[in-house]
């Protein structure tokens, strides 16, 4: 067994206190909710000034095929940083963890899986009570065993395929929401809808709007409810039903909340205000609020209701500093843009099916990372016989 420190040439953590935002400066400063499925998600991390930025980044010094581990809050997410342009632009709170692998020992791809497979482990090295903390010293000194290179390589390419499909979907998922999302502001934003040239614009508390339109409350369009407690007790790794939480799958529960798919708010935490939606039948616990069209907008389906709550303020529902939240009484009060009927079952025939293939999708990266964790804990503690698979790898690992 060797030691994490005895194969990494650096183990360190993000900032230890605050950087001034900047909403467009392109440096980003993630924290443990940006890391999810593999990846660091950008589409809400905050982003701050360059002065900030160049500060934090002389403690991480990000790059390519550096692993970062969540280390405070929730625990144990990981991403394999990938050589894109974000990367150079990229630092970290302190509740992320960076381990820079030595190349010359570790194959940064194996180490990654390695860590996967061992996540429950490292998890349970977590002291804390209010909230759990995974102590950097405690990170240096986490063991694993380490195969010679070539064994490496040949996991890391095997589960690495696994891997490259599920980004090749996420890349089709981006194209296809920005497909949606590029329809949306045409039409309901810039009002360049069909006919649009014979259409007439009278004010409204909003601004200009075409004639027949109409700005309104939330609370006259939406049924807004909370979702339901659940103990995390009952909450399983495995199960017939998703389970929503504050901004992502949680896990997965015997029972059953909503069959259709739904719009939804976080309405606790450093997420609250954050809109998204489910993607099947689904428990929704109540860390977020969800979000039904009343009787006379049935025809607005979940695609038309999430992107007018994505162009419409409910950031200015969120109230709290220390405990921020978004409550069902100020929610209400949000005003929206509210087209005719005609218009919106037109726009619903084109972006409902791109919702369906995003949702395709999405399922297909959820077997995909089954078949991959079903095999990875296998592959990492030998099991699988890889001196019998002709597997071509690269000499200086995997690209």
């Amino acid at each position: 067994m060797t030691a994490l420190q005895d194969i990494c040439l650096l183990i360190t953590d993000g900032k230890h206190g605050d950087c001034q935002d900047e909403n467009g400066s392109g440096y980003y400063f993630v924290s443990c909710k940006d890391v999810r499925d593999g990846c660091i998600d950008y589409s809400d991390a905050r982003q701050i000034t360059e002065a900030d930025y160049l500060d934090t980044d002389r403690r991480t010094q990000l790059e390519a095929n550096d692993i970062v581990v969540t280390n405070s809050g929730t625990i144990g997410r990981m991403a394999l940083v990938p050589n894109v342009p974000e990367t150079k632009r990229t630092t970290f709170q302190k509740s992320v963890a960076i381990l820079k692998p030595i190349q010359e020992k570790v194959v940064p791809h194996w180490l990654y899986y390695s860590l996967m497979a061992n996540r429950e482990a490292l998890i349970s090295w977590a002291g804390g009570t209010a909230q759990k903390n995974l102590l950097l010293r405690d990170m240096r000194a986490f063991d694993v065993e380490v195969p010679p290179l070539p064994t490496q390589r040949k996991i890391a390419v095997i589960l690495s395929a696994y891997d490259d499909l599920i980004e090749n979907n996420l890349q089709r998922i981006k194209i296809l929401e920005e497909m949606a999302q590029n329809l949306y502001r045409e039409w309901f934003v810039k009002f360049r809808f069909p006919d649009h040239q014979h259409a007439h614009f009278t004010n409204s508390p909003l601004g200009r709007i075409p004639e027949g339109w109409e700005v309104t409350e939330f609370r006259n369009l939406f049924e807004i409810k909370y979702g339901k407690t659940l103990p995390k007790t009952k909450i399983a790794d495995v199960g017939p039903y998703p389970v929503y939480g504050a901004g992502d799958v949680i896990g997965y529960y015997d029972e059953v909340l909503y069959r259709e798919k739904c719009t939804l708010v976080t309405s606790r935490g450093n997420g609250s205000g954050t809109v998204w939606r489910t993607r099947e039948a689904a428990f929704v616990t109540n860390n977020s609020l969800i979000i039904l069209p009343r009787i006379e907008f049935k025809h607005w389906d979940y695609s038309f209701v999430e992107l007018l709550l994505k162009h419409s303020n409910v950031m200015e529902a969120k109230t709290g500093s220390a405990q921020p939240q978004v409550t069902i009484e100020n929610l209400n009060y949000v005003k929206a843009i509210v087209p005719q009927k005609p218009c919106v079952e037109r726009f619903c025939s084109f972006a409902t099916p791109i919702s369906e293939q995003v949702d395709l999708y999405l399922s297909k990266n959820a077997t995909l990372r089954r078949m991959r964790d079903l095999l990875l804990p296998r592959l990492i503690s030998g099991e699988v016989d890889l001196s019998a698979l002709d597997i071509a790898v690269p000499e200086e690992g995997v690209a």
